[in-house]
């Protein structure tokens, strides 16, 4: 599996920025921009606290095996690789998410004398620090994951060595 790399979440965060500022200057010329959902930040926010939840009791349950705690509660291989598919995925659509928003919200502060559009910026940057944390959170847990590196497989030419 390969690891998340801030670079492309960088690049969807940017491209669906561009596109959701264009996005809602052309929508709002034509007609009424959609309002952006108070539940936005907060669907954010909880997924944010699972995934983080997820990584400290993984965390905890790998430092109790190491440290041979009798009674220690191990960790399935498959429950981690699941856990860290759904860190992967949160991390990108929190990405684009929070593209769509930050975009949204950079357009609106044109309108903050209008306190409709001026909720509606303060929850689109809501969103953004949100899905912030939802790949702070991702990153976290991949990291709690990472199986370590075999020292062999660094070095090309370690096995004809012997």
């Amino acid at each position: 599996m390969k690891e998340l790399r801030l670079r492309v979440l960088a690049g969807v965060f940017v491209v669906a920025g561009i596109l959701s500022w264009a996005g809602a200057r052309l929508w709002n010329s034509i007609g009424t921009l959609p309002s952006v959902p108070l539940a936005a930040p907060i669907v954010l926010a909880l997924i944010a606290v699972i995934l983080l939840a997820t990584a400290l009791s993984i965390r905890a349950r790998l430092k109790a095996q190491r440290d041979r705690v009798p009674d220690a509660k191990g960790v399935d291989p498959m429950m981690a690789a699941r856990a860290v598919v759904f860190g992967q995925a949160s991390a990108l659509v929190a990405a684009l998410v929070a593209g769509m928003y930050g975009g949204t919200g950079v357009f609106l502060l044109e309108y903050l004398d209008i306190p409709a559009r001026r909720d509606q910026a303060i929850y689109a940057g809501l969103s953004v620090v949100a899905a912030i944390g939802v790949i702070a959170a991702a990153i976290f847990l991949e990291r709690v994951c990472k199986l370590p590196e075999d020292e062999d497989d660094d070095h090309p030419g370690a096995a004809s060595a012997a």
